[in-house]
């Protein structure tokens, strides 16, 4: 199954928006491709496992093509290379695998050692990343908005853990599971830059894709976990459209019914968690995440409300009924009102996305 960190309504209002019909052509083309890349499964490719308990990285260069994987560069354990893209490809898979391993006792993304393959300078002026069922793939960026891929731990953990949601819970990537499978990502990628940077909850910025954005861009990252609807506000890519809790939850059937949008409500609510718990969020608060993500309680077709109460169950399991735990997991899923008596009015209050209007330029041309 194909995931890309770029949601398609962002590169569809790059393409409105771009100026230089060099970009239009190259945004054009990123949308036609990734649309392809939707409709076909996995391109059939061995996808080995290593050894029990032992990491194992593959690095590949597309070499601005777009044969997968292409050209070995760099193995476990080979020296660091002259190109940064692939040492970062390798220092960031390995970091998504070591939280894995280290905080929740996980062998890889399925579990059983998977290699994790990555390529590197796909295609040419690509402007994105992605998870295609089989590997990581990362692109140069447009040099006009968004650099190179590799350069975020966090987007990098973010794609390798559809992998995960693949190999476990498998929500639908569609409408409120869709959004679960996201905001899933999110946290985990985040995790991941957590514990390579030793970071506690605190600490972290908990945005998604900071340094992405060249110079020049107003903006912070692609989202922003702790305050969704913030990460951007920029003439060329509109106002960063997250949702912070229900009532602002868009009704669309663009983006595979605002998988990339609503995944701002469920990513609040982890870090509402981690932040009353305080302390480092890949423990109790990813532990819980993680734990019903494993767990037989999801279904393909589960929505917020079904997580919600998932996660309550998983805090009771692991800490109590009595726990500070389950008592920061109610109170967050409350507060972003998945669960309680607002969640009824709040969710008639839903609000539609128009991605074929430009948003407005911000206030005072800012």
């Amino acid at each position: 199954m194909f995931h890309s960190i770029i949601p398609p309504y962002l590169l569809e209002q790059l393409e409105r928006s771009a100026s230089d019909p060099s970009l239009r052509a190259r945004y054009r083309q990123s949308l036609q491709h990734d649309a392809v890349l939707r409709t076909r499964p996995a391109a059939g490719r061995d996808t080995a496992a290593a050894a029990p308990g032992g990491r194992q990285r593959q690095v590949y260069d597309a070499e601005n093509g777009t044969d997968l994987p292409g050209t070995l560069v760099r193995a476990e354990g080979d020296d660091a290379v002259q190109d940064q893209a692939v040492n970062q490809a390798y220092d960031g898979t390995g970091a998504t695998w070591t939280l894995y391993q280290e905080c929740f006792g996980r062998d890889s993304i399925d579990g059983a050692g998977l290699v994790l393959t990555s390529t590197v300078h796909y295609d040419r002026g690509y402007a994105n990343a992605f998870w295609d069922g089989a590997q990581m793939v990362f692109g140069d960026g447009d040099g006009e908005i968004f650099g190179n891929f590799t350069s975020s731990i966090d987007v990098t953990g973010h794609e390798l853990t559809h992998g995960v949601t693949q190999y476990t819970a498998n929500l639908a990537y569609e409408g409120q599971s869709g959004a679960l499978n996201e905001s899933i990502s999110d946290v985990f990628g985040s995790l991941a830059k957590q514990y390579a940077m030793g970071q506690s909850a605190a600490d972290a910025d908990w945005l998604i894709g900071a340094g992405l954005f060249l110079p020049g861009v107003q903006g912070v990252a692609l989202r922003s976990m702790k305050a969704p609807g913030t990460a951007y506000d920029d003439p060329r890519l509109g106002k960063d459209p997250q949702p912070a809790d229900m009532s602002g939850y868009v009704d669309t059937q663009d983006d595979n019914g605002g998988v990339h949008i609503n995944s701002g409500i469920p990513n609040r609510a982890f870090y509402l968690v981690a932040a009353d718990l305080g302390g480092n969020a890949y423990d109790d608060a990813g532990k819980i995440w993680y734990g019903t993500l494993t767990s037989s309680s999801l279904t393909e077709s589960s929505r917020f409300r079904d997580f919600a109460e998932a996660t309550q169950a998983t805090a009771r399991d692991l800490f109590g009924d009595d726990s500070t735990q389950l008592a920061a997991v109610s109170k967050a899923w409350q507060t972003v009102g998945v669960l309680g008596d607002q969640t009824r009015l709040m969710s008639a209050a839903q609000t539609e996305l128009q991605p074929s209007t430009p948003p407005a330029p911000p206030p005072n041309g800012g």
